[in-house]
């Protein structure tokens, strides 16, 4: 009875929410469009996006400003959700906006390393971050070397984490994203741990340890496929907790002597059960953790609609929502057929 009332108001206003998700149907009238405008206009008329492309028109329809105004719309929508929540609710969503920061912050990294200085405006960004975090977005989207990003990041949780990366090596980007997204799943484990119900800690775990066994999946098979590492130094580059995932089903992916031979390990794992996948057809493997996460996130919240679990599920898929509509736009404004844009959004 407790979690019914905790969470049937919140409940409620997520299933409001649900309802202005976009179907099936209407993204099948989005590919048929002939322009961006004319998609950016139909987005215009939907009630979750209303007025949030009112500014925007003619040159001003480019891709990173469509983005930013639909991560703004997945912003708007937390909002609501933390205004709405109990204190219990928002310390999970207090443990949700952490995803947003090192989305920003791996944004602002790949910028003030990359060759190429790419201006990026996260102004747009500012009024929200204000509410909800320390770190000044000005500063780190004006970051244009490693030492400007670290020291624009002093006093935040991440300066300690990332500046003593460089002591013992030469660190790459893909050593500074990974050391993001560890330091994110050590802050869930230690938060849920600390702050969430028995009930509600096992709810996540299904989510956020099924995600991370996911991860250490995807970074086996990137390390062997296009870096052809050893499977000393890929040990090095896992996130050390495992969920369904055991220490010997890693090891025999690790040390696998061929893509074919690490997805006929993969096959007898959880996930590789749960996708019911066959080893000939060597599936996509980011398409394999879109079909088992969704499926994960769903039945969570659908078997437990009085708990955290809706709320994880919501911005879940609100965030998949908004990458099928970048690839949708951006899809239109390459001219693909209405069928070319569907499969490529289905496999968002």
């Amino acid at each position: 009875m407790g979690d019914l009332l905790s969470y049937s108001g919140i409940t409620t206003k997520v299933r409001a929410m649900e309802s202005h998700l976009i179907s099936e149907n209407q993204f099948r009238e989005m590919a048929g469009l002939s322009t961006v405008a004319e998609a950016v206009d139909y987005l215009g008329h939907l009630k979750a996006y209303d007025g949030l492309f009112t500014d925007l028109e003619g040159t001003s329809l480019h891709r990173g400003a469509i983005e930013q105004k639909l991560i703004l719309s997945l912003y708007k929508d937390f909002a609501k959700l933390y205004r709405f929540a109990n204190l219990n609710q928002r310390k999970f969503l207090d443990l949700y906006f952490m995803h947003f920061e090192i989305d920003i912050l791996k944004k602002s990294l790949r910028n003030a390393i990359g060759n190429n200085h790419v201006d990026i405006d996260l102004s747009v960004f500012e009024d929200f971050f204000k509410l909800h975090s320390k770190l000044d977005l000005i500063k780190l989207s004006a970051s244009r070397s490693l030492s400007d990003f670290l020291s624009n990041l002093e006093g935040s949780i991440y300066y300690d984490f990332l500046s003593g990366l460089s002591d013992s090596r030469e660190p790459t980007l893909f050593d500074y994203e990974v050391h993001l997204d560890l330091l994110y799943f050590k802050s869930i484990w230690k938060v849920m741990g600390k702050h969430l119900k028995k009930e509600e800690r096992e709810l996540l775990s299904r989510c956020f340890g099924s995600k991370l066994d996911l991860l250490n999946i995807q970074w086996i098979y990137r390390s062997k496929k296009y870096y052809n590492l050893q499977s000393t130094d890929i040990y090095s580059l896992l996130i050390p907790t495992n969920y369904h995932l055991n220490k010997e089903q890693i090891t025999k992916m690790a040390e696998a002597g061929s893509i074919e031979e690490f997805y006929g390990v993969l096959k007898t794992t959880y996930y590789g059960r749960k996708a019911d996948i066959e080893v000939f057809d060597l599936p996509d493997l980011e398409k394999l953790t879109k079909e088992v996460l969704d499926k994960i996130y769903r039945s969570t919240s659908q078997q437990n609609p009085y708990s955290i679990a809706t709320l994880n599920s919501y911005l879940y898929f609100k965030e998949a929502e908004i990458q099928k509509v970048i690839t949708l736009i951006e899809s239109i404004r390459y001219r693909l057929s209405p069928d070319e844009i569907i499969s490529y959004v289905e496999n968002q």
